[in-house]
């Protein structure tokens, strides 16, 4: 069931949002945050190849070292916020820390160029993956952030993709190592090589599903508000059934552990997830699902013109120096724990490691309890980093 749910979830094309459900806006970032009493900046940050991205900070701890939140794939910087006072952006900056939220390229807040369109230059906007993330992205924002407050390092803490984008900066630029005096790793996903099989099953029909994809021009992968997502929230919010069978899928998908995402919250997260990302993205994430921690594969021919090898290179983790605290639940079946042990062994710099008891892969960031079991363990890093 649940490989032809993710195979379907993919091969749906996108269009506008469907009429089963009310077509209510949600809070952006800025509006949550304002709620709760916390005042707030946005600024654009505009990457050397012309994507702009929305950066997020929330005010009044200036004199600290500012702390960075990276989000996950298909996620956006609401993800550190939509728990409200228990979530981890607003309650680090309750407790004085100096908190700045970042946004990748091509979710709801970033699909901006200075001279292409998402919508009619296709092709071009939406060519790039976790790679462009990490090399252009992420130094822009690093950069922007410490200028405007004349540091010279900051902390991080990124959520699954969110960590990733920050090896690959470590390891293609390892002067950024230097601007960072930890990055804590949330359920970081680097090697993937434990996920349960109907993923593998699922990536064997990528190719097939990609090319479907493309056949239709669509390069945008799961945006929102599209008619898919607007579905599925249709049917997560039938009283009789609809909770119960959407728990069980994405416990299924992502770890299961429902005393976390109860039935409210599950509602209030749908209406900020997922963002999009593109077909480029799910490629290069579909690529070292079946193979190592590499580079994209373009084929032998594209790969010798573009890599001077018929293969990708491999992303060299030793040259992320850095200091890292790696953070894995054991009931996580994205971010698993071999995987992380290994990454653990490869990294030269690791200053923490903690296994947590039966988290999946959205405790991390959505947890009801995340005052109790990630929030006393940043708090602690970051004392003793920053």
């Amino acid at each position: 069931m649940i490989l032809i749910f993710l195979s379907c979830l993919l091969l749906i094309p996108n269009s506008p949002g469907s009429a089963l459900c009310p077509r209510n806006i949600p809070q952006d970032f800025n509006q949550i945050v304002v709620q709760y009493g916390r005042e707030i900046e946005e600024f654009d940050v505009v990457t050397d190849d012309g994507y702009i991205l929305k950066l997020f900070h929330i005010t009044g701890n200036e004199s600290k070292q500012p702390v960075l939140l990276m989000h996950g794939l298909f996620d956006s910087a609401d993800t550190f916020v939509i728990r409200g006072k228990s979530s981890l952006a607003l309650s680090l900056a309750e407790a004085g820390y100096d908190v700045w939220v970042g946004n990748s390229r091509g979710n709801k807040y970033c699909r901006r160029h200075v001279k292409l369109s998402p919508d009619l230059d296709k092709k071009e906007f939406w060519d790039f993956s976790f790679h462009e993330m990490g090399t252009l992205d992420l130094p822009a924002t690093i950069d922007f952030i410490l200028e405007k407050t004349s540091k010279d390092q900051l902390s991080a803490i990124g959520h699954s993709q969110g960590n990733m984008i920050f090896f690959i900066l470590g390891s293609l630029k390892p002067e950024y190592n230097k601007k960072i005096s930890i990055l804590m790793a949330l359920a970081p996903c680097v090697h993937l090589k434990h996920f349960p099989q109907y993923y593998t099953m699922t990536a064997t029909l990528w190719p097939l599903i990609s090319a479907w994809y493309e056949g239709l021009g669509v390069e945008e992968v799961l945006p929102n508000r599209s008619a898919l997502v607007e579905l599925v929230k249709f049917i997560c919010k039938q009283e009789m059934f609809g909770y119960e069978f959407c728990i069980n899928v994405i416990g299924a998908i992502i770890g299961d552990d429902p005393e976390e995402l109860e039935a409210d919250f599950l509602n209030v997260a749908l209406e900020h997830f997922p963002c999009g990302t593109s077909r480029k993205n799910v490629e290069h994430f579909y690529q070292i699902l079946m193979g190592p921690f590499a580079q994209l594969d373009y084929g032998m021919i594209k790969n010798r013109r573009l890599y001077k090898s018929s293969s990708p290179p491999k992303y060299k983790i030793p040259n992320v120096t850095m200091p890292v605290a790696l953070l894995v639940g054991n009931n996580d079946l994205q971010s698993t724990i071999p995987d992380v042990k290994r990454l653990k062994h490869e990294l030269p710099n690791v200053v923490y490691y903690h296994v947590l008891d039966r988290l999946n892969h959205a405790d991390f960031v959505w947890g009801r309890h995340m005052q109790d079991y990630i929030v006393p363990v940043v708090k602690d890093l970051l004392n003793k980093f920053s």
